[in-house]
């Protein structure tokens, strides 16, 4: 398979992850092309490409998820590919099979791998056939509140429903007992058909007491893959991450060669190329079950590259571009801890989104501090698009010192005029439990960090 010269990329997303993308290829040597709503005409990732081409209105269905726009943008200013980031249609097989129709590389695999892996109970199946551990569930979706009972049954309670397009934690019920399942399946399905229009859902097995272990892996065109370790991804609220770390403190080294090797191998049954998550239940008892694959880059990427030294972003040009992986399995090294908080434009008690005009923007420095955003003092967060404004990353040799220089981190930090989830994030660093890394998903729920 030849090389492609990649020489412009048009970035189909906004925010910090265009600005990520964007720094990557002003060191690559690759002229950027950034798309916009009407709402971002002040943003920073227009100052910081090479061009810039307002997409429609402020609404995502107008701008960020116009496909018809996103690629009259893309022809009119010439671009080789397009890189889709994360979230909007970061995981559209639809639109990844419009640029391979229109000749411009999707940075991503192909379309139907991306269909595989987003249809959750195909997903499922396909990584049954590989090999790779699943949890006990329905086989296809559910028809009906008869065969939802009738599985239930067999798989044995509780368990949990989950939107077979969707994640997010949308469309997903506990259910722990058979009277509570006809009313969850139907919730369920609505939520589903809302969200993601598509109502269909499964059933699995719900763990209890879960911790959530994702995989990095990153795969060429040729058939060569490697993992760069795991992210610990368990501090959630209602299914949404908070914070991430790698590596995990509930990982072994022999788990951490299992649990790559099991996605390795998949990647290869399925003929995976680009950057990808395979995202893991690890039960008490040490076990691993597949939830779902994410065929893109994470918002928690920097902390596989805070402790691996590898840019991810680089990796999947390179691998766009028909090159071969750099390194073998053997090259990776994983080296100290680093600590990933989601900064967000909310109120940190209710959770409520606090949109406006950003005062006072400090960001901290010092030893082994990252800040990725594209917010600045005068910025005006928008009220239409989702609340994350900037991630501060840390690493240091330990997770004790990781802690202690995350803690430093958020004291330093100044975002005034808006409310931000800064004061949880320190209260969570401050927790003894999380300090000894004694948590499961239900850390939020159980510790009352907050009202929930």
């Amino acid at each position: 398979m030849q090389t492609r010269e990649i020489r412009k990329i048009l970035i189909a997303n906004r925010g910090e992850i265009a600005c990520r993308i964007i720094w990557t290829c002003k060191e690559m040597g690759i002229k950027t092309v950034a798309v916009h709503s009407v709402a971002d005409k002040d943003a920073l990732h227009i100052r910081y490409a090479d061009e810039a081409v307002c997409i429609g209105a402020p609404p995502s269905a107008q701008s960020y998820l116009n496909i018809p726009s996103i690629i009259s943008a893309a022809e009119i200013t010439n671009v080789d590919a397009i890189h889709p980031g994360y979230g909007f249609l970061a995981e559209s097989e639809t639109f990844a099979k419009v640029c391979e129709d229109c000749n411009i590389k999707f940075i991503g695999p192909t379309p139907d791998v991306i269909g595989m892996m987003g249809d959750k109970v195909e997903a499922r199946r396909t990584m049954l056939a590989a090999g790779v551990p699943i949890l006990p569930g329905s086989p296809d979706p559910i028809e009906s509140a008869d065969e939802a009972v009738r599985l239930a049954k067999e798989i044995g309670f509780p368990i949990i429903i989950k939107a077979a397009a969707g994640g997010g934690g949308r469309g997903m019920r506990i259910v722990r007992s058979e009277d509570e399942l006809a009313t969850n399946l139907e919730t369920a399905q609505a939520e589903a058909l809302a969200a993601f229009k598509n109502g269909a859902v499964y059933i699995e097995r719900y763990i209890e007491r879960p911790r959530h272990i994702e995989i990095q892996v990153l795969a060429d065109e040729h058939g060569n893959c490697v993992h760069l370790g795991e992210r610990e991804c368990t501090i959630q609220r209602r299914h949404q991450k908070l914070l991430e770390e790698a590596p995990s403190i509930a990982i072994t080294p022999e788990q951490r060669e299992k649990m790559g090797a099991v996605a390795v191998k998949a990647c290869k049954e399925i003929g995976y190329s680009s950057a990808g998550t395979f995202e893991f239940l690890l039960d008490e008892d040490g076990s691993f079950y597949f939830m779902e694959m994410n065929t893109r880059i994470q918002v928690e990427h920097p902390v596989t590259e805070m402790v691996t030294l590898a840019d991810i972003v680089r990796n999947q040009i390179r691998i766009a571009s028909g090159e071969n992986l750099q390194y073998k399995q053997e090259d990776v090294q994983i080296v100290g801890h680093s600590i990933e908080c989601r900064i967000n434009a909310e109120d940190p008690k209710t959770f409520v989104p606090s949109p406006g005009r950003i005062t006072a923007f400090n960001i901290p420095g010092g030893p082994g501090v990252r800040v990725d955003t594209a917010v600045y003092p005068g910025y005006v967060v928008p009220p239409y698009y989702d609340s994350m404004i900037a991630k501060l990353i840390v690493h240091a040799r330990t997770r004790e010192l990781a802690i202690s220089r995350m803690q430093r981190a958020l004291d330093m930090m100044v975002v005034e005029g808006i409310k931000t989830t800064i004061p949880l994030h320190k209260q969570i660093m401050a927790d003894e439990r999380f300090q000894k890394g004694d948590f499961s998903t239900k850390f939020m729920e159980e510790f009352r960090l907050v009202e929930n």
